[in-house]
């Protein structure tokens, strides 16, 4: 008999913040592999703030889903049956698969990982797209350098909590924007940042002024709106802004304009660098972030916390939790466990 599972379906684009209408779920069968392929068990799914651009049909820096077809992202997977000889039974592997509980791919699509005794959730995580994207994002783009002020948004997430430890390794004073008391405790106690700005207790601009009264040097981007607003008045003389993302504004309405302070004069009076960027832009570098991530992660140097959602039913749930800031690190949901 031929074995079932489940996949996510977009079943219609969201306008707006998705819905219970944007999501099904299906039952299909479960492929064999072939030729060089392998069937893989799903561990762990990645949920990401960037998923929401790809529900849009407009242009972006990447394809948008299909209506109709499995959602699809970063996923850790469990070698169950391999046609290549790189892969055996019981490997560990992670790639951008279909979120459905087993997959059968190209081997060469997948990469095998090492998550150095931890949960193989890490693979997603510091050891994952977040990981590389915080690394390649503060340090080739942010430069921090000793002595230095460095604010990150979105501190207490899944690319924010690397990104202020690899400033503060590199001898910055580090200031995370959070929107908790909790998470403020967490980038500081846990962390070591030196201070936190939480943006729900308003005049965030003013929060700023007092953590960081040299002004600020390095502003890792992840939340764009009004947030980022009380950041540009204060941008030192060739400060480099590093945009990873802009969660605040993913979720406007058809028509919905993302409207703020313009930019463009608090550039030119600090004559700042604001890059955007993607982690791909780094991929010929990969294996230089992995050395210099594995290492920390495997000596204890490098503090992160995960977020996880239990069940495949639970990754829709586990999406919209990225928009309402419940997320503590990396944001996961758990499928199966290793055998």
């Amino acid at each position: 008999m031929m074995m079932k599972q489940q996949q996510l379906i977009l079943q219609e684009r969201p306008n707006g913040l998705p819905d219970g209408n944007t999501f099904q779920f299906k039952e299909v069968e479960v492929a064999s592999p072939k030729g060089n392929q392998v069937l893989l068990r799903t561990l762990y799914v990645s949920v990401d703030p960037y998923m929401r651009g790809r529900m849009s049909e407009g242009p972006s820096y990447v394809e948008p889903f299909e209506v109709g077809t499995p959602l699809n992202g970063g996923v850790v997977a469990q070698v169950v049956e391999s046609n290549d000889e790189k892969l055996a039974t019981g490997d560990l592997v992670t790639g951008n698969l279909a979120f459905q509980e087993y997959n059968v791919v190209e081997a060469n699509r997948v990469r095998k990982v090492d998550t150095y005794g931890l949960s193989p959730s890490v693979a997603l995580g510091v050891l994952g797209m977040p990981g590389l994207t915080a690394y390649f994002g503060m340090m080739h783009v942010g430069k921090p350098k000793e002595g230095e002020t460095v604010v990150v948004s979105g501190a207490a997430g899944a690319v924010g909590q690397v990104a202020g430890q690899l400033a503060k390794k590199a001898g910055a004073h580090v200031i995370g924007i959070v929107g908790s008391k909790e998470k403020a405790s967490y980038i500081t106690e846990t962390l070591g940042y030196d201070g936190a700005v939480e943006y729900k207790n308003g005049d965030v601009f003013g929060q700023l002024r007092k953590t960081c009264p040299d002004g600020i040097d390095v502003y890792f981007e992840n939340v764009g709106g009004d947030i980022s607003d009380a950041v540009w008045p204060q941008l030192n003389t060739f400060a480099r802004v590093p945009v990873c993302g802009a969660i605040s504004s993913y979720n406007l309405e058809e028509g919905e304009l993302d409207k703020g302070l313009r930019v463009q004069g608090f550039l030119i009076k600090a004559r700042a660098k604001m890059q955007g960027f993607l982690v791909g832009d780094f991929a010929k570098q990969y294996d230089e972030a992995y050395k210099v991530l594995g290492s920390a992660v495997s000596k204890g140097e490098l503090k992160f916390e995960e977020t996880i959602h239990e069940g495949f039913t639970a990754i829709p749930e586990a999406f919209l939790g990225l928009f309402s800031g419940e997320n503590l690190g990396k944001q996961l949901v758990k499928v199966s466990d290793p055998s």
